[in-house]
């Protein structure tokens, strides 16, 4: 037996009428009345009661009524789910995010998605943008929201957002009161960055920064996360360029202040152009909807 001899006792079953029924599954009805012989046969049980003027459903016709309905039904999501997942609209997206993009871009990602793919589990992973690649390319990541532009062939990139630098100092430094901030205004300031290991792209627009202001940076201090260089900006430890991304919500120890003539970097989303799961596809056809 197979599903479609369970929809043929089904269809007689519910009209309790082998004309109707066999015009439902568009059969005539010498072959319908066969095959519901045949599928009784296999069985080896007898599902209708029938006489000239009557058919009815036994005991055991009944009880095999609403197993049949149970797994017709399960068959039927199984080939709606199936459906779903190849068109991106089901299954399971791994998305990579710096924490620049957490504030702004990733939440309108995440409504964006939930509300056109409610069927796809969104798992957000908080990443290094040094450690993005690798996990793109090692399949732990199907897609990432990064600084830069990678050219790498293995990806496929989406310009999502233009971010720019911002100084940021404690409320008691000098520069908190300046209306725009130069080069050679930071030429004794400790600096505080994330190394060029872990943040190149931010990394090399601080250094081109200070170099087109005649001025050789000092970094005192590296930390790897953005949220620390802002804590330790809070305490009077140096000063920082960070993205003006993150400069909404600094609290009221720390004032950030525009660059004159501030390096400006893309936010993009990327994928690997091998990949296989069609949620980033439907991920990259949405983002074309979205302004930052």
């Amino acid at each position: 037996m197979d599903t479609r001899h369970m929809r043929y006792f089904v269809a007689l079953a519910e009209t309790l009428h082998f004309g109707q029924a066999a015009a439902r599954m568009n059969m005539s009805q010498p072959p319908f009345s066969r095959q519901i012989a045949a599928i009784e046969k296999t069985l080896g049980v007898r599902l209708f009661e029938r006489n000239s003027r009557n058919v009815v459903l036994t005991t055991a016709g009944k009880h095999f009524l609403n197993d049949c309905r149970s797994v017709l039904a399960g068959f039927e999501a199984a080939c709606r789910d199936v459906q779903l997942v190849a068109s991106g609209a089901k299954g399971e997206l791994k998305l990579g995010f710096t924490m620049y993009a957490a504030q702004g871009i990733v939440p309108k990602l995440v409504r964006l998605l939930s509300d056109a793919a409610p069927d796809v589990r969104l798992v957000l992973e908080e990443r290094l943008p040094s450690d993005i690649d690798e996990l793109l390319l090692e399949s732990r990541l199907d897609a990432a929201v990064t600084l830069g532009n990678p050219t790498a062939p293995h990806l496929q990139t989406r310009f999502l957002a233009r971010d720019r630098l911002r100084l940021i100092v404690h409320a008691d430094h000098p520069l908190a009161s300046a209306e725009q901030v130069g080069a050679q205004s930071l030429t004794s300031e400790r600096l505080i960055a994330a190394p060029a290991s872990v943040v190149p792209t931010l990394r090399s627009a601080i250094g081109a920064y200070c170099a087109a202001g005649g001025i050789v940076p000092h970094f005192a201090l590296e930390p790897r996360l953005q949220h620390t260089i802002i804590r330790l900006v809070g305490e009077g430890l140096g000063v920082a360029l960070i993205p003006q991304s993150l400069c909404s919500d600094l609290g009221e120890t720390i004032v950030s202040r525009p660059l004159i003539d501030p390096p400006e970097f893309d936010v993009v989303l990327c994928a690997p152009t091998a990949s296989r799961n069609p949620a980033v596809a439907r991920l990259f056809e949405l983002v074309k909807q979205l302004s930052f």
